[in-house]
């Protein structure tokens, strides 16, 4: 079997049968969608599953003050000071909620 691989960009595009079948399943409660031929999750792969490992957030360039201080210890650690401090903002905004 040939494995086809596609990003957004390249996707075809839907099929009027592949419209109307997701349309018919988007009206259906979640209830009443037949799940009998997807395979269970064995108890290993569940407990292997982590949320959002793949997720990625959308990144927005910004300008930003920092005082000279903060920004010298942040390029201190080493490569990748930008990535540290949207991590220790996100960390800040977890916390706060």
């Amino acid at each position: 079997m040939k494995k086809v691989e596609h990003t957004l960009e390249t996707l075809p595009p839907l099929t009027k049968a592949q419209e109307d079948n997701l349309k018919r399943l988007a009206a259906m409660p979640d209830d009443e969608i037949d799940h009998d031929d997807m395979p269970a999750l064995t108890d290993t792969q569940l407990a292997e599953m982590q949320r959002g490992r793949l997720y990625r957030p959308v990144k927005t360039q910004i300008t930003a003050r920092v005082d000279a201080d903060v920004l010298a210890w942040l390029k201190s650690q080493g490569k990748g000071y930008q990535s540290r401090m949207n991590a220790i903002l996100r960390d800040a905004m977890l916390g706060s909620k």
